[in-house]
């Protein structure tokens, strides 16, 4: 489908800016509208954009326009969303621009969605993918823009898919896609679990599916699509499948079972690592990529920040920044990893109850520390089940207060414990991201620690 020829553009941060600059190469009438001014607006208005600042949305902005970019961040309900579905008017967000734009011999898309290990999957797999020799980069949701890619010099693209990227697309159609695990999340933007599911089902749109086995959620959602499915478990895999048997990760698509690396190999530890591992290497093997590159990049792959990585080790304890972890089903796969543990938590749940969460792993901690907005409800629930548990609130508002978060959490820490940041929440409410959370928690545990030592 053709790209229009007047465009308004919702949101000018990376991604939004990223498309409206496009469009405007293309010779688009682009209109951008955001709540706040920025240097991005301004730049964008000095190329021939309409920029417009507001705080509310005024629809007629809509006169003319024959279609919408929506940033990723503006949901089904947001009334620009509705102003627009009202009209009639087309609203699509960032990588289904991109994907309308590819030109003839673009590269082709590997592509991975989920609710959590995401980012990790789409680097282990582009890592395979250079391994091969192949022209490759990860691009989408892991921050570089695919309009500023699709159309580059690749061969192939491991992209990572945000449920709210794939609800808003209609066309784009990887030729695989990944279905890596799905948890509650993101509830207060689709309005329910099965709309944030079926968001993830567009992933597999191009007929070439990769699906986790071990998720029962993933399972359902596989009996509903009519691509080709290929599964990973963490179990012996059967004909047609990737898994683990002897300590190996093993593909026994072919014939025979042929094992990759092992299970040792896969770095960051833990098993959730190992099925993002597997995830990434049925998406290497539709690739092409041989066995043996698959085994050689994951020896090499150096993981991403924030996820599951020690800081440092001092007086007997572990520090460990596992910021990226913003919802519980992301937590849990940490908490699982260690067997004695403060918990640093709190933020924005979203709307995802914690309850299973706590009532699983509570009798593996020490104690907890709990920031950010909401902290009463976790600290609730902490009390619920484990009355006895101390339990710091902190009412601090911004990264300051990690300094206090570190000395409360070496307080309660004995000597084999683990300081564990895995907030099961979005760090929004405090900081500008889950990466400047993480940050400022390593900075407070080492500075406690240089202090200790002085």
């Amino acid at each position: 489908m053709r790209i229009a020829d007047n465009v308004l553009v919702a949101g000018a941060r990376v991604a939004g800016a990223a498309c409206a600059d496009v469009l405007l190469s293309r010779g688009a009438a682009v209109t951008v509208y955001d709540r706040e001014d920025s240097e991005r607006m301004r730049a964008l208005a000095a190329r021939g954009a309409t920029c417009v600042v507001a705080a509310d949305f005024d629809p007629a902005l809509l006169n003319g326009v024959e279609q919408v970019v929506l940033s990723p961040g503006f949901p089904p309900h947001h009334p620009i969303a509705k102003a627009a579905s009202d009209a009639g008017i087309e609203a699509f967000s960032e990588p289904e621009l991109a994907w309308r734009l590819r030109e003839p011999g673009a590269a082709s898309w590997l592509a991975v969605t989920g609710t959590n290990g995401k980012t990790t999957t789409t680097t282990m797999l582009a890592a395979m993918l250079e391994q091969a020799g192949l022209r490759t980069a990860a691009v989408g949701n892991i921050g570089v823009p695919l309009v500023h890619t699709a159309n580059g010099p690749f061969d192939v693209l491991a992209v990572e898919l945000s449920s709210h990227q794939l609800h808003w697309s209609s066309e784009l159609a990887p030729t695989a896609g990944a279905v890596l695990n799905l948890a509650p999340d993101h509830l207060d933007w689709h309005g329910s679990f099965d709309a944030y599911a079926e968001a993830k089902a567009a992933v597999w749109r191009g007929g070439r599916a990769v699906a986790n086995l071990d998720d029962p959620s993933v399972v359902a959602l596989a009996k509903h699509t009519d691509a080709e499915v290929t599964g990973f478990t963490l179990n012996h895999p059967e004909r047609g499948q990737f898994g683990v048997a002897l300590g190996f990760l093993v593909d026994y698509t072919g014939p025979e079972p042929v094992q990759i690396c092992s299970v040792d190999d896969v770095h960051p530890a833990g098993w959730h690592n190992v099925a993002n591992a597997l995830a990434a290497a049925a998406l290497a093997r539709l690739a092409g990529v041989s066995h043996a590159d698959i085994g050689d990049a994951l020896r090499k792959y150096v993981p991403e920040p924030h996820r599951n990585v020690t800081l440092v080790e001092h007086a007997g304890v572990t520090w460990v920044d596992d910021s990226k972890a913003t919802n519980p089903h992301a937590a849990a796969a940490a908490l699982a990893s260690y067997d004695s543990i403060v918990w640093v938590a709190g933020g924005q749940l979203k709307g995802v109850d914690v309850e299973g969460l706590i009532a699983q792993y509570a009798p593996k901690m020490r104690g907890a520390v709990l920031i950010g907005q909401d902290r009463a409800l976790v600290a609730e629930a902490l009390a619920r089940h484990a009355p006895g548990l101390p339990v710091v609130v902190l009412d601090g508002r911004d990264d300051a207060v990690m300094t206090e978060v570190a000395a409360h959490a070496a307080a309660l820490a004995e000597p084999g414990d683990t300081v564990l940041l895995s907030p099961a929440g979005a760090s929004y409410d405090m900081f500008t991201s889950y990466a400047h959370r993480g940050d400022a928690f390593a900075a407070a545990a080492r500075a406690l620690i240089e202090g200790e030592a002085e």
